[in-house]
């Protein structure tokens, strides 16, 4: 019942009790009145919105066309995170179908010829995978490869030991009239899944930061990334160029045949695939100088890169919008934080600023010291009492940031589950300041 929580209608049943209320608390009256209501009037206001639900979406379509640089982050999403704006909500759930397109395409049986590769053909993949209707085609299936040195005769193992490189996303460009019409622009997507194979658990693990190299890097200045990312991002193979290679050769080709149009690049990903995200578009923004927007929606993504590598990522224009769910512990690594400006978000990263002032000064002198990146929507799992005690790999899984996300209303009323306890505190704190 998203849709009637926005309708105006429906807010005249409880117009008695929470007009006077501000617009989240509303919200989240409203979503608590209609759970107790009964089913016959549930029915009847069912019924007075399904002739307004086109309506209602043609409003929706037309405040999406006229925003949509400000929910690609344009302005950095500034008044739309708290409380989270109803059509930003929409586009990072969009494009968290797309992360989880990814996920269904490949092929986890490793027992299977096809292990760890796409399961589908381009032009059916996201027909396969429930998106058949997203106003989108894939034109390119990307790969990554693994450069850790294995022993030789780990190639004599089954293919869920030795598989160096396997499939990781792809690039889609939407190519519907009315879904672009919708949209205010050709929006083209760039989905990565996360952590599959052993190689990339491997990969995973190579936590200290390295320079990038110098193609990607800009003058005078060494930005730092985790080796591992970096390595599945720029390895290759005698007959698999590298996922960098992909990436450039395709956006190259889409901005040279779409360059007398609105154009937006948005890439998306999860746990690993949140941080291959955010290198593809440092490479990208670092690579063509006429790139349309960047923009980088992230689910459960651990650290990528210093305050360097940070400080060239916002110079290119890059935005970047980390969904973080506080109880996944994926987020909270690899590596420390020593950084003021991010030891100041209210507490959210405290990794080292506990630490001794000598021994941060010695810890700033390695290869840990990473910095968070872009603008963050911080969610929990404990606010949602389906998740509460949820273990280590729910709170990382796809699945539970999209229902946070769908779920999320503000700092102030967290989850909609949860309305009905912050409307009865709401009242008895103005039924004691009456007293």
């Amino acid at each position: 019942m998203r849709l009637a929580i926005g309708m105006v209608r429906p807010c005249t049943v409880w117009q008695g009790s929470i007009s006077n209320l501000p617009v989240t608390e509303q919200l989240c009256a409203a979503s608590a009145s209609h759970s107790s209501l009964s089913q016959s009037t549930k029915l009847k206001i069912t019924n007075s919105l399904s002739t307004s639900i086109q309506c209602f979406e043609g409003i929706r379509a037309a405040k999406l066309r006229d925003k949509w640089l400000e929910c690609q982050g344009i302005k950095n999403w500034e008044g739309l995170l708290d409380p989270l704006d109803d059509d930003l909500r929409s586009e990072i759930l969009r494009y968290g179908q797309f992360v989880d397109a990814a996920y269904r395409c490949f092929d986890f049986d490793a027992s299977s010829p096809t292990y760890a590769q796409c399961g589908h053909a381009k032009e059916s993949m996201l027909a396969e995978c429930g998106l058949g209707t997203s106003g989108y085609q894939v034109t390119e299936s990307l790969h990554a490869t693994c450069s850790v040195q294995v022993p030789r005769w780990i190639e004599r193992l089954p293919n869920w030991v030795s598989t160096q490189s396997s499939w990781i996303g792809y690039v889609a460009v939407c190519d519907d009239k009315e879904e672009i019409s919708r949209l205010g622009r050709r929006d083209v997507v760039i989905s990565y899944r996360g952590t599959a194979t052993c190689h990339e658990w491997l990969e995973n693990l190579r936590a200290t930061l390295t320079c990038l190299p110098d193609d990607m890097a800009p003058e005078n200045c060494d930005p730092m990334v985790q080796s591992g990312f970096l390595s599945l991002y720029t390895s290759s193979t005698d007959d698999r160029p590298s996922l960098q290679q992909m990436v450039r050769e395709e956006i190259g080709r889409i901005l040279q045949k779409y360059c007398d149009e609105p154009l937006s690049i948005t890439i998306t990903g999860h746990s690993l695939g949140a941080a291959l995200a955010t290198l593809t578009a440092y490479d990208i923004t670092n690579t063509f100088s006429h790139a349309p927007i960047v923009t980088v929606v992230s689910f459960g993504g651990p650290r990528v890169g210093d305050r360097t590598f940070r400080k060239h990522l916002e110079r290119n224009g890059t935005k970047v919008l980390r969904i973080v769910n506080s109880d996944d512990v994926i987020t909270k690594v690899p590596g420390f934080v020593i950084d003021e400006n991010d030891v100041a978000k209210k507490g959210a990263v405290q990794v080292a600023a506990g630490l001794p002032a000598w021994l941060q000064r010695r810890v700033e002198g390695t290869q840990w010291v990473y910095a968070e990146i872009g603008k963050e929507l911080r969610l929990s799992s404990r606010d949602c009492p389906q998740l509460s005690k949820g273990d280590v790999a729910t709170c990382h899984d796809l699945k539970t940031y999209l229902h946070l996300v769908n779920n999320f209303v503000s700092s102030t009323c967290p989850f909609r589950a949860t309305a009905k306890r912050v409307l009865k505190r709401t009242n008895q704190a103005r039924e004691t300041a009456l007293v």
